[in-house]
């Protein structure tokens, strides 16, 4: 069993920064990519960045120059830093992981979600 733990989220002013982090616990053997996607009200969800095992990262169009997804291989966590926020970042945003448990299976797993609010 697997578990994705998300917290940071919050209520912003626009221009303002939050950091996001998300833990994976349990029967892991490796993970590869991480992920922070995202889900607007009345959108579909999107992919915002990733990572690789080895720190190669990627990122929408619009949050490059603005977020920062960074991982420690070593306590199985992704954070995303997010900074110059807008109302359009508001969504509730999800941490992915792709884990390979102890069975060495490679499964998506997803984490709760946790809000943010760019608002004045």
């Amino acid at each position: 069993q697997v578990q994705l733990v998300e917290s940071g989220g919050g209520l912003v002013q626009p221009g303002g920064s939050l950091r996001l982090s998300c833990a994976a616990a349990g029967s892991i053997r490796s993970i590869a990519a991480m992920n922070w996607h995202r889900q607007a009200p009345g959108k579909q969800r999107e992919l915002v960045a990733t990572i690789s095992s080895g720190g190669s990262r990627n990122y929408a169009d619009s949050v490059k120059g603005r977020f920062t997804i960074s991982r420690d291989n070593a306590k199985n966590t992704v954070d995303l830093q997010l900074n110059s926020l807008k109302p359009e970042d508001t969504a509730v945003y999800y941490c992915r992981a792709r884990i390979q448990t102890t069975d060495l299976l490679y499964r998506d797993y997803w984490g709760q979600g946790t809000q943010v609010t760019v608002s004045s």
